[in-house]
């Protein structure tokens, strides 16, 4: 697959997630394979305005390739000059988010609110585009409700204002990540674009990635909560792609060096206060549906240091 001049060595895309895809996450899911890595989603506002919450955000390690920065915003001239002027930093794609559910994001007219105004929508991407050299692409949603069901429109819009390439989660702004996702309209956005279609939602195993490519004719598969404390899914895919079969699960050790690692990852990069309480939320989706996985949620967010960590894990996985 290839976004622009980027050439995926597979299909399997790390969904941008926010406060799960820090530089750790992804560097232990691009260990894993996966074809490319999204960061957490940046405000173009807060860039313009040196915030210095994100300058964490756009960390970026050599290891990592490819990778693709993710700008909101609502501002044509803001995301095109913030874009224009972080361009040299080492990432390979910039992704514009029209997607994002949360009533903060859409209240100002960003996020998913942007699936509501096609006009803008092709502003700002173009702008973009003619301001940055490397491929631009956007990550849309099925629409914003049920009334206003229109990736299919949009992505015509984003193709015309010349993005490299298109994500689609199948539900709509009002559903945020509740119900089934609508794998038909992602058919929908491949048969009305030409430019790549990335597939979004319910993708949890490598059969259920080849069945979404099979039903929609995607050109990638975009995992999201199904990578949240499994970097291994990609890993996974790429295997069952290559063999037909699941390859065995990670053992209970596995998954505990790997808590480790990552915790050990965390506090490098966001120093031990705040990279142990990073981890909790790490920990809990690592062991959900473990034995005992609810009294280890429970005794997790207690958890001050690295050595309480280490602790609590070697007193569950016994």
């Amino acid at each position: 697959m290839k976004i622009g001049n980027v050439e995926l060595k597979n299909p399997y895309i790390l969904a941008p997630m926010a406060g799960v895809t820090d530089l750790p996450f992804r560097l232990l899911c691009m260990e894993q394979g996966a074809g490319l890595l999204c960061m957490e989603m940046i405000s173009a506002k807060a860039l313009q305005y040196k915030n210095k919450n994100t300058k964490v955000l756009l960390a970026i390690h050599p290891d990592e390739y490819p990778v693709s920065l993710q700008l909101f915003g609502s501002d044509p001239y803001i995301v095109s000059e913030m874009a224009k002027q972080i361009e040299e930093l080492p990432f390979q794609i910039l992704d514009i988010n029209m997607g994002c559910p949360v009533p903060k994001v859409v209240r100002n007219g960003e996020g998913s609110a942007l699936m509501k105004n096609p006009k803008l929508v092709y502003e700002i991407v173009s702008q973009t585009v003619r301001a940055i050299h490397k491929p631009v692409t956007v990550k849309i949603r099925k629409g914003f409700d049920d009334g206003s069901v229109n990736a299919p429109e949009i992505a015509k819009v984003v193709e015309e204002a010349g993005a490299a390439a298109v994500a689609v989660h199948g539900r709509t702004r009002e559903q945020y990540y509740s119900g089934r996702a609508d794998w038909d309209i992602i058919r929908q956005v491949k048969e009305a674009v030409s430019i790549p279609v990335i597939g979004n939602g319910d993708v949890v195993s490598g059969k259920t990635a080849l069945e979404m490519m099979d039903e929609t004719g995607c050109d990638g598969v975009m995992i999201g909560r199904a990578a949240q404390g499994n970097p291994w899914i990609f890993h996974e895919l790429s295997e069952y792609e290559r063999t037909g079969k699941n390859p065995a699960r990670p053992s209970k050790e596995i998954i505990k060096s790997g808590m480790l690692r990552h915790a050990r990852m965390q506090i490098e990069f966001k120093g031990g206060y705040l990279g142990i309480r990073e981890m909790r939320k790490h920990v809990a989706w690592y062991t959900k549906g473990m034995e005992g996985s609810a009294r280890l949620r429970e005794a997790i967010n207690r958890v001050e240091s690295y050595g309480e960590l280490e602790e609590l894990l070697e007193l569950h996985f016994v």
